[in-house]
């Protein structure tokens, strides 16, 4: 079977981008596995189809490397904006995007005809523990909660936008051995269908930086969700402002997150790398 791909990316978040309102996959969660490894394949943080959608202007579905299905990503969903744009499937400069977590609206910045950047209105945090989903007893908002990895206590502050994250805070998070401690915080009781995990520098009031362990996918150069994740911690934790732009320098790159009463605003470039096919069976 030859398909069609696209590979494109967000801030150094690249996925594998196949058009369905043309190829019919059947198995993606076999396609991801196989063709987001970078030494056998083409190489990527999971496949992204673009679908026509009976509510929106198209479909978003997203899979991790190890074929598991997110229901969000932000990152993902302005490269799958660019892509409706560029290619003429939808030449409109709001877009609205189905995915497994709701609506999206997004707002698109044009340059020279193609799509830069976008804004996504990634809609409200959610900081109830059952609806993380997180196992506490207590089941109000939780900041600064602390979990136990083998001999240490982190104080993590849990968030969704859309999916599980937990937000820990560190005077540097360049020296934290991420391949090491992300898988246990991924797979910790406490999170029950797994966690993105955000380790947090505050630079300032106006600027963080972010290193991020993503379940089912290990250390990604960037997270959109988990930057959204990061700032709305940063404002309950009292280093940040709501109704400020609040600039997320991650190891790919850097996102503008602004936290309101009512939502969270997400501005970010989405990048296309090449196109071409593969041959893939199964």
């Amino acid at each position: 079977m030859m398909i069609p791909f696209t590979k494109m990316h967000g801030c150094g978040n690249d996925y594998i981008y196949i058009n369905c309102f043309e190829n019919k996959i059947e198995n993606p969660e076999a396609l991801s596995k196989d063709i987001s490894n970078r030494h056998f394949g083409i190489g990527g943080d999971g496949i992204v189809l673009i679908c026509p959608s009976d509510v929106a202007d198209a479909k978003m579905r997203m899979f991790n490397i190890d074929g598991s299905e997110g229901k969000m990503c932000g990152n993902a969903i302005r490269c799958v904006a660019k892509y409706v744009y560029d290619n003429d499937i939808v030449r409109k400069e709001t877009l609205h995007i189905e995915t497994l977590s709701g609506l999206k609206k997004i707002e698109l910045h044009i340059e020279n005809g193609k799509m830069k950047s976008a804004t996504v209105d990634m809609g409200q945090a959610i900081l109830e523990p059952f609806n993380i989903p997180i196992v506490v007893k207590d089941q109000t908002m939780q900041v600064n909660y602390p979990i136990t990895i083998e001999d240490h206590t982190y104080s993590i502050t849990p968030v969704s936008m859309g999916n599980p994250h937990g937000v820990i805070f560190s005077d540097d998070i360049h020296l934290l051995d991420l391949p090491t401690i992300g898988p246990k915080f991924e797979h910790h009781p406490m999170f029950p269908e797994g966690v993105n995990t955000e380790f947090i520098q505050i630079e300032n009031r106006n600027v963080i930086q972010m290193r991020v362990w993503e379940r089912g996918s290990g250390e990604t150069l960037a997270c959109g969700t988990g930057a959204c994740a990061a700032v709305v911690a940063s404002v309950l934790n009292g280093y940040c402002d709501k109704n400020t732009d609040i600039h997320v320098k991650l190891i790919g790159g850097e996102l503008i997150i602004r936290y309101t009463a009512d939502t969270v605003y997400m501005t970010g470039p989405a990048t296309t790398v090449f196109t071409g096919l593969i041959d893939w069976s199964k």
